[in-house]
């Protein structure tokens, strides 16, 4: 532990003398009910702890309030951790819990409580730390079930600076921390204000005028219905074009289509010998994936820049590409994510079970709100700016989370000093 360098007056700290470890509540499935009806307490299992959080409205399952002793009901402070899952990467995760919450946590889970001689933050913020995560994983046993003891979480050994250092990294640490949730918060509110002005201004516009009824719904009195095969192309391979005079093509398998995004560069190189099958698609198409589950996910996007004028696709995408002066194709892009139009399509592949397929047929016949094209791009623009606000704050949450990790182990291991810098984010 020494071999860290660590500041003279710290001091080397095991877990067992800093608090104790609680065990979760024993429980059968049969047990459990998803009501929260009187007479039962919500249970947190391993997958409520994501991302140094705990997720208490998510996946919970609820037992009888007389199999929990007051001992494992959840106290703020106290640290959940998962002690046993099929996974090495989520065996010892931990999460804080400090809300105005009352309930318990499940058998494959245990509390660290600490007594009060330590700061709760900071000791919350040790089972972030590579040192511990590196030491659990040695420390994980079983074969397909990663299981770790009592013994291995206190008997842990971790750098432990004086009280008032402690406070000061927590301080430091929790800052970071806020900054980043109060970016995702912001990021669930776009998509949610996303979400209601797709429903809104596929059917109301943005003009405020009058609406009319029509075969698929109300729209406004300047727009038109028109079936999709009206009004785009779907891309085919020219006759005459030949791989064999392109020494790599621009390829795009399923993995590399995102979810929902507008615009994507993502594809790989393959030499012309290398492409068995594929789907000719041109730079500015949308690849609609046909296949199940790609297309109930919502994958979708444009490939804007590519070496070659042209792609090649896997076979379980339908290119679709707009009609010039008739249609936009990030409207058409915004238009084809919407979810009931998504269902309407799902209902109508075919195939075995799981591997269902979308028709172009199916396409080719579905009925859509047209509104004149300079509308179409007002409304395409809405949604590109919110995707734009959505993707810098994202990126600003890796930043923050980047941050987060170099500071967590420059301070707990002392080699950034603490308190001036704690000063500094006070003032």
């Amino acid at each position: 532990m020494r071999e860290m360098n660590l500041p003279d007056h710290w001091k080397i700290a095991r877990l067992g003398k800093l608090g104790e470890l609680v065990r979760g509540v024993t429980y059968k499935r049969q047990e459990t009910t998803d009501t929260s009806s009187s007479g039962y307490l919500p249970i947190l299992r391993a997958t409520n702890i994501q991302d140094r959080q705990l997720l208490l409205e998510e996946e919970l399952v609820y037992v009888k309030s007389e199999k929990v002793s007051d001992s494992q009901l959840l106290r703020s402070g106290d640290v959940i951790i998962a002690m046993s899952s099929g996974s090495k990467s989520i065996v010892g995760k931990a999460a804080q819990f400090h809300a105005d919450w009352e309930g318990s946590f499940g058998a494959f889970c245990a509390v660290f409580r600490h007594n009060s001689t330590i700061e709760p933050f900071f000791i919350s913020q040790v089972f972030q730390t590579k040192h511990y995560r590196e030491h659990l994983l040695k420390e994980a046993r079983g074969t397909n079930i990663n299981n770790l003891s009592k013994g291995h979480i206190l008997d842990y050994q971790f750098p432990l600076p004086p009280l008032p250092e402690q406070r000061a990294i927590a301080h430091i640490l929790h800052t970071i921390q806020e900054a980043k949730f109060t970016r995702q918060r912001e990021i669930a509110l776009e998509r949610e204000r996303k979400a209601a002005l797709m429903d809104f201004l596929f059917s109301h516009g943005t003009k405020g005028e009058p609406r009319k009824q029509t075969e698929i719904s109300e729209i406004p009195e300047s727009w038109e219905t028109k079936f999709l095969g009206e009004v785009v192309t779907f891309t085919k391979k020219p006759r005459d074009l030949r791989y064999s005079e392109y020494n790599e093509i621009p390829f795009v398998p399923m993995e590399l289509i995102p979810i929902a995004k507008l615009f994507s560069e993502e594809f790989m190189l393959k030499t012309n010998d290398q492409l068995k099958s594929g789907t000719y698609f041109e730079t500015g198409d949308i690849l609609l994936p046909k296949i199940t589950p790609s297309f109930e996910n919502g994958k979708q996007c444009i490939i804007t820049e590519m070496p070659t004028q042209f792609g090649i696709a896997t076979t379980e995408v339908i290119p679709i590409r707009e009609m010039e002066g008739v249609t936009d194709i990030s409207y058409l892009f915004y238009y084809l994510l919407l979810p009931n139009v998504r269902a309407s399509l799902a209902g109508k592949m075919d195939g075995s079970t799981g591997r269902q397929r979308l028709r172009k047929e199916a396409l080719v016949n579905l009925e859509i709100p047209l509104p004149p094209l300079p509308e179409q791009r007002a409304i395409a623009n809405v949604f590109r700016a919110i995707d734009e606000k959505t993707a810098a704050l994202e990126k600003e949450v890796e930043h923050i989370d980047e941050l987060f990790h170099v500071m967590l182990e420059e301070l707990m291991t002392g080699k950034y000093p603490a308190i001036p810098l704690a000063i500094k984010t006070e003032t």
